[in-house]
């Protein structure tokens, strides 16, 4: 059993994340992203997907950089190509 370095549990299933060399000890994926996850410059939510970055800063989506000032930044530029826009069966 490890210690959660973020709550404290004593937990016989805590498992551990190696970052730039440094070894963290959690008992769940919240205390983990709540450790580790980089915060959004703009809404400042945890970025726990890709995110993107300008000038340094992360952002968690295209949106937030550009309303932070980042230019040339954008989610799915091609729309078309991606699964989730694909024209319903029958139309068009």
């Amino acid at each position: 059993m490890a210690v959660c370095e973020v709550c404290g549990n004593d937990y016989y299933m805590s498992f551990d994340v190696v970052a730039a060399g440094v070894r963290h000890t959690f008992d769940s994926f919240e205390c983990a992203i709540h450790r580790m996850a980089p915060t959004c410059e703009h809404c400042r939510c945890r970025i726990v997907g890709h995110g993107v970055e300008a000038d340094g800063k992360f952002y968690c989506c295209a949106h937030c950089a550009t309303a932070a000032g980042a230019n040339g930044i954008a989610d799915h530029v091609d729309k078309a190509a991606h699964p989730g826009h694909a024209k319903p069966v029958g139309v068009g």
